[in-house]
């Protein structure tokens, strides 16, 4: 499909399809160039503006796939006076720029252009809906209700449809904010495995069987193994797709007591990889188990016995000492050990309805609306002008999370409600 924008969109149609189209009507055309050779034949859709994706008139050719197919077409159309090829995202900013969608949104369509698992492609399409920004609009919304309360007894206190000591009830809403944006925030984390991965990190001791672990879930030869110890030297990485969410496993260096100089800039990275993860996988030779030290305590563990083929008569006694037994070479215990890793990261992502904040961006600028309600909330004493610019300050951070600044807002509030000046 190629798809024009702009005001030499229907010109362009109607020269190419060589008659007018209906505004979002398909029709079968046969298309050519301005000299009248035949470039190809198939669907025309015209959408005229500001009823489209970008607010302008759009057009949609769809062609056949072939390379010297798309090539003439995008050649002939951008031969025409005023067309040229558009740069990377303008479709979508002129969009924006239009009122079309909003910044979040914005985003949204981007992650939903690049998801590669059905959590990230629902986070996606949940955002590009419009929910995240109804959240923060909404939020917003109130704060501008309230300084349009709190000015309003200050400035207006004298008339009879002004409510008499609203301050109450306007911080008791704001103090019900704080708590609701920090909770919204917390969820970060649980936005960032969507978008970026479980992370999950392999550790154990030399041989204790880590890269045939990672070969078997990456299902193919991805690490070397033999029999010498301290092969791995660096951090090795595989992305896995468990029941729709992205996972990221990670295979390390063995970790031991006196390893050569390479070896332990190895087991140093390994130690910090296990630092930020999400899940560590805590291997052991059952033949020949070597305990390993060092082993973050914040950071959510699987002890897992491997080789388990090779001690069946004592797998049932061993599995009791461990979260798991496993053998790389059978394949037991192999799916288990999975939807435990799938069930774990399920779990950090929580429900999935839940809105949660999709960018860095959204979160600082959460966190800096919540400076300024805090601020606000706990100057008891200080004038309400004060206090109200403070809301004014929190309320444009939230307008810039959705690109909605627009100071005239508060006065469309207090000039709908009250009849000053009538």
């Amino acid at each position: 499909m190629i798809r024009i924008s702009g005001p030499q969109s229907r010109f362009v149609v109607e020269t190419i399809a060589g008659s007018k189209v209906k505004d979002r009507i398909a029709a079968y055309r046969q298309f050519r160039a301005p000299d009248g050779s035949v470039l190809d034949s198939g669907l025309i859709v015209f959408f005229a503006g500001p009823n489209s994706f970008t607010g302008e008139d759009i057009a949609e050719f769809h062609v056949h796939g072939g390379r010297a197919v798309v090539a003439k077409m995008l050649e002939e159309i951008a031969g025409f006076d005023g067309v040229r090829h558009a740069e990377p995202g303008e479709f979508t900013r002129r969009a924006f720029l239009n009122g079309k969608v909003d910044l979040v949104e914005t985003e949204a369509l981007a992650d939903l252009v690049n998801a590669e698992t059905e959590a990230q492609r629902r986070f996606a399409v949940q955002n590009a809906e419009g929910v995240q920004s109804e959240l923060y609009l909404a939020w917003r919304r109130r704060l501008i209700h309230a300084r349009a309360m709190i000015e309003a007894e200050i400035d207006f206190a004298d008339e009879d449809d002004v409510p008499g000591s609203v301050s109450e009830t306007v911080w008791l809403d704001v103090r019900a904010m704080i708590g609701e944006i920090e909770r919204h925030v917390q969820g970060f984390r649980a936005a960032e495995i969507i978008r970026d991965g479980f992370e999950v990190v392999i550790l154990g001791a030399p041989n204790a069987g880590k890269s045939s672990l990672f070969n078997a879930l990456a299902r193919r030869e991805a690490a070397i193994v033999t029999e010498e110890p301290g092969t791995t030297r660096d951090l090795l990485e595989v992305v896995l797709d468990l029941e729709g969410m992205r996972v990221r496993v990670t295979d390390t260096a063995g970790m031991r007591e006196t390893p050569g100089r390479i070896e332990a800039i190895g087991i140093e990275k390994a130690r910090s990889k296990a630092g930020t993860a999400d899940l560590l996988l805590v291997l052991e030779d059952l033949a020949e188990p070597v305990p390993i030290c060092a082993i973050p305590g914040d950071v959510p563990m699987l002890r897992v016995g491997t080789k388990v083929d090779l001690l069946k008569d004592e797998s049932a006694t061993l599995a009791r000492r461990y979260d798991a037994v496993i053998s790389t070479r059978d394949g037991t215990g192999l799916a288990e050990l999975l939807a435990e890793i799938g069930r774990r990261a399920a779990a950090q992502i929580g429900q999935a309805g839940d809105i949660l904040p999709s960018r860095l961006r959204h979160v600082e600028l959460l966190n800096e609306t919540n400076r300024f309600l805090v601020a606000a909330v706990a100057g008891d004493e200080r004038a309400q002008e004060l206090r109200s610019e403070e809301l004014r300050l929190a309320a444009d951070r939230l307008g810039r999370i959705v690109g909605a600044i627009d100071v005239e807002d508060m006065l469309d509030v207090i000039f709908a409600q009250f009849c000053i000046g009538k």
